[in-house]
């Protein structure tokens, strides 16, 4: 029997098979379902960055006329003077943007969990209540949100079962297989082929899907490198789970055999094993809710307000030796004014150490997770979607990390410029909105 008779064959026996057309047919269905989520997702952002680009323009530019007037303010708040750096920086408006990959149509991943735009202020934080946690996406299925990389990992190995089960073990039950191995020249690749047609048919399938993904979201003219990727790392998860079926079909006499060692397998790869891990990272590492860094945003903060001035001014000192030499120093009534203004600084100094504590006890389990990908394929097929699709956890630090940069830079400007006794015009308030960017 030749091989391509094989494969001629076995498509026969699927499209005579209602049963697994209809599973593949699901299959397309619930992956187009979650094309469409991604790219609704994608499009939402990317009109709300629009808006939020074109009303920071408009407060810009409002607020740059208040220089027109000899003294400058806004007209509902007269006690506002933004001659001085204090409310100068205030009403400079800055809104760092997290701008959508358009390879976000294959993987949502923290996407939903993480703000993706933030007006950035010398009192914000990085973990301000606008940037919340990240939750696993089965726990998406309970807010109706789908996405393609959750089809592909976790119902495609499904599909495979219902494609592969019977292949062999109803030939052994039906008592004809020594006539296909003495037609087919050995049932080992008598079994191959009939199992590379239904890899196939899953990889084209998946293909399809992909570069359907690509037309809504235009992924290939805008990021073709992940589109790429996606499709490797799709091949690769394929090709996995097709070794692992393979084997178990060899060994396999019976049809009930082989849909429960196969349906035994996904289960445990996954489900089992990634909830076992989840557990023994939460023990190893309980979640601390933040409680480091509300202490430090309430409690310490008052604290250090309420200390005296020398002992702030030394802080200040301390952070930034340039304004020892400051040109008000001999003044005591501009000295306490600085001081009060600026102590900001400390309070944002003594936030960056808890903030560091949290990100080193979230860099520490995920790196146990990351340890556990050698017997643990779904999270590691997971988190490279995730990756390539810019919406991992470590997409969202990089863009926290900048938030504190711009934070930092804010407040470094607020010392300097304070302590300098700096007054404010429309130029150096021009300069402010090119320095507070990156």
């Amino acid at each position: 029997m030749k091989s391509l008779n094989i494969l001629f064959v076995e498509w026969k026996h699927f499209i005579r098979s209602p049963f697994k057309v209809i599973a593949l047919i699901l299959y397309i269905i619930a992956s187009v379902y979650g094309l469409n989520n991604g790219k609704n997702l994608y499009e939402k952002q990317t009109a709300e960055l629009a808006k939020i680009n074109e009303k920071a323009k408009e407060q810009i530019l409002q607020n740059k006329a208040f220089y027109k007037e000899e003294n400058p303010s806004p007209d509902d708040r007269p006690w506002v003077d933004l001659s001085i750096p204090d409310w100068a920086i205030w009403y400079t408006i800055v809104y760092h943007l997290k701008a959508p990959s358009s390879a976000l149509v294959y993987s949502i991943g923290q996407t939903e969990q993480y703000g993706f735009y933030k007006k950035v202020t010398y009192m914000s934080s990085p973990y301000d209540s606008d940037m919340t946690k990240e939750i696993a996406n089965v726990e998406r299925l309970g807010n109706n949100t789908l996405d393609f990389s959750f089809a592909l990992i976790f119902l495609m190995p499904l599909i495979l079962i219902i494609l592969l089960y019977n292949l062999q073990s109803m030939e052994k039950e039906q008592g004809f297989i020594k006539l296909i191995e003495v037609q087919a020249g050995g049932k080992s690749k008598w079994l191959l082929l009939r199992c590379c047609f239904y890899v196939i048919l899953c990889l084209a399938v998946t293909i399809g899907l992909i570069l359907y993904g690509s037309i809504l979201t235009n992924v290939i003219t805008k990021n073709l490198s992940a589109f790429i990727d996606v499709i490797l790392y799709s091949f690769l998860y394929l090709l996995l789970w097709s070794i692992l079926y393979f084997i178990l079909l060899r060994s396999g006499n019976t049809i009930i055999e082989n849909a429960l060692k196969m349906a035994g397998i996904w289960l445990l790869a996954t489900f089992i094993i990634p909830a076992s891990v989840n557990q023994w990272i939460s023990i190893e590492k309980p979640a601390n809710l933040m409680t480091d860094f509300i202490d430090a945003s309430r409690d310490k903060k008052y604290e250090i307000y309420n200390q005296s001035d020398s002992i702030k001014m030394a802080g200040l000192f301390n952070l930034y030796p340039e304004i020892t030499n400051s040109p008000i120093i001999n003044n005591p009534e501009k000295v306490n004014y600085a001081i009060r203004e600026t102590t900001i600084a400390l309070v944002n100094k003594l936030s960056k150490e808890f903030i560091k504590h949290i990100e080193t006890d979230n860099n520490l389990k995920n790196n146990m997770i990351e340890k556990s990908f050698f017997f643990n394929p779904i999270s590691f097929f997971q988190n490279r979607f995730n990756s390539i699709c810019e919406t991992h956890y470590y997409n969202y630090q990089t863009y926290r990390n900048e938030i504190q940069t711009l934070i930092d830079k804010q407040i470094h400007t607020l010392v300097i410029d304070t302590w300098n006794d700096i007054k404010i015009d429309k130029e150096r308030f021009d300069k402010y909105h090119e320095k507070f960017s990156i």
